[in-house]
Formats: structure tokens, C-alpha cells, sequence
């Protein structure tokens, strides 16, 4: 009964940090990487804990990814715009 319980609580846990990491706008691999890094926890099981978040909240997390996206796509053109702004002014001197 105690491996039960203390496997949930683990579980938990597990859960938990997955959520500090969307907090922090992390893809599923960044948070991996992160847990293994920083929490001692193994990727297959931070993989296997987010695939059933992802499950349990489907919308959530297809809003999530499309956000992450966006986001993304977002620096990419302000980074474009930095380079040519950077670009003509240097052309300019």
C-alpha cells in the first residue's frame, strides 16, 4: 500500500512541476530537459505524465501549443525587423 501511495504522491509532484514549466511558457521537451536537470526526475516519466495532462485537458493544451507558436513566430519577425533596421543603419555610416 505505501508504494502506491508514495507512487502517486511522486505522480503529483511530477504534475506539479509540469505546471510550474507551462507557467514559464516551456515546450514538453524544455521541461523534460529542466525536471532531469534541476528535480532528479527521469524524462519518461515527465513525458509520460504530461501525454495524460494532455489527455485530461485537450483544448488546454492545443491552446498551449498554438500560443507557444504564435510566440514564436512573433521574435522571429521582431528579430527580422532588428536585423534589417541594424542593417540599414550600418549601411548609413
Amino acid at each position: 500500500m505505501e508504494d502506491s501511495s508514495s507512487s502517486a504522491a511522486y505522480i503529483r509532484l511530477v504534475h506539479r512541476l509540469i505546471e510550474e514549466c507551462i507557467l514559464f511558457n516551456m515546450s514538453k521537451e524544455e521541461c523534460m530537459e529542466a525536471l532531469s536537470k534541476h528535480a532528479n526526475i527521469k524524462p519518461v516519466i515527465t513525458s509520460t505524465v504530461w501525454k495524460e495532462l494532455e489527455k485530461e485537458n485537450k483544448e488546454f493544451f492545443e491552446a498551449y501549443t498554438r500560443s507557444r507558436v504564435e510566440k514564436a513566430s512573433e521574435r522571429e519577425t521582431r528579430q527580422r525587423i532588428q536585423n534589417v533596421v541594424s542593417d540599414s543603419s550600418e549601411e548609413r555610416v
